[in-house]
């Protein structure tokens, strides 16, 4: 089960992809988890105190494998073996790697960080057989074509107001130009969430479930911890939707 929860910064998405990841986990599911944010957040939305090394500070290794003479790249460099080397093991057993940020354009190793991340998640969604839920940008630029058929679900996360429902239209032009078609939502911060639902059946978009605004998530944070290890209403709520999407794509409806 491969999953891409997108969405606009701060509207919850980095909690959702961290407590969906710690609940399938407990189901007994082996699960990879990849902060493909610049934020790199997820860390502490799993519960590990310190991030791993973003695979973006591997120069060296980047350069090795996906680097040519001449300014060219390799467009499918060797990275069979990197999760391996990069990544961390959190509470679970849930795996973790971050990508990490690319270098500006004209510094001479965009073209091959680019590429070597790019491999990576096509091989991650193509290739591995754990439960992986990605932790997106704003924008899906990291997913191609061939990567974002892979993937069984992207969740966008919007919360109330129109610059969050602005982002999903952006997400939804974006998903299509890529193939993606399986675009569902999950409503954040919110007990009343029919016009934000409205709006979104009428761009096409299934909404997954609910968030309640919960003081608790507040808390974990202000103490470090992991939203699923306080508990409360929200973390109540993204475990309806993972049995929810769980479902679904059993069905074949993502």
């Amino acid at each position: 089960m491969k999953i891409a929860v997108s969405g606009k910064g701060g509207v919850g998405k980095t909690t959702l992809s961290g407590t969906l990841a710690r609940l399938f986990a407990r189901d007994g599911y082996k699960v990879m988890a990849i902060d493909a944010d610049p934020d790199m957040n997820l860390a502490s939305a799993l519960g590990i105190a310190q991030n791993p090394r973003p695979i973006t500070d591997y120069k060296q290794l980047v350069e090795e494998r996906a680097g040519m003479p001449m300014g060219m790249f390799k467009l499918n460099p060797k990275v069979d073996d990197v999760m391996d080397m990069c990544g961390c093991t959190g509470p679970d057993g849930v795996r973790l790697a971050v990508m990490g940020t690319l270098d500006a354009g004209g510094t001479g190793c965009m073209c091959p960080a680019s590429a070597f991340l790019k491999a990576l998640l096509r091989y991650v969604i193509t290739r591995e057989k754990d439960v992986v839920i990605l932790d997106m940008e704003a924008g899906i630029e990291h997913l191609g074509r061939g990567t974002a058929r892979g993937v069984d679900a992207m969740i966008v996360v919007v919360e109330p107001g129109l610059r969050s429902v602005e982002t999903v239209e952006r997400i939804k032009r974006l998903g299509e130009a890529i193939g993606v078609t399986n675009l569902l939502a999950v409503i954040n911060k919110t007990d009343e969430p029919g016009i934000i639902e409205e709006k979104l059946g009428e761009m096409g978009i299934p909404v997954l479930g609910t968030i309640p605004y919960d003081r608790n998530l507040i808390e974990a944070d202000l103490h470090g911890k992991a939203p699923i290890d306080v508990g409360g209403p929200a973390v109540e709520a993204i475990g309806g939707i993972k049995a929810r999407l769980e479902e679904m794509i059993a069905e074949g409806r993502a």
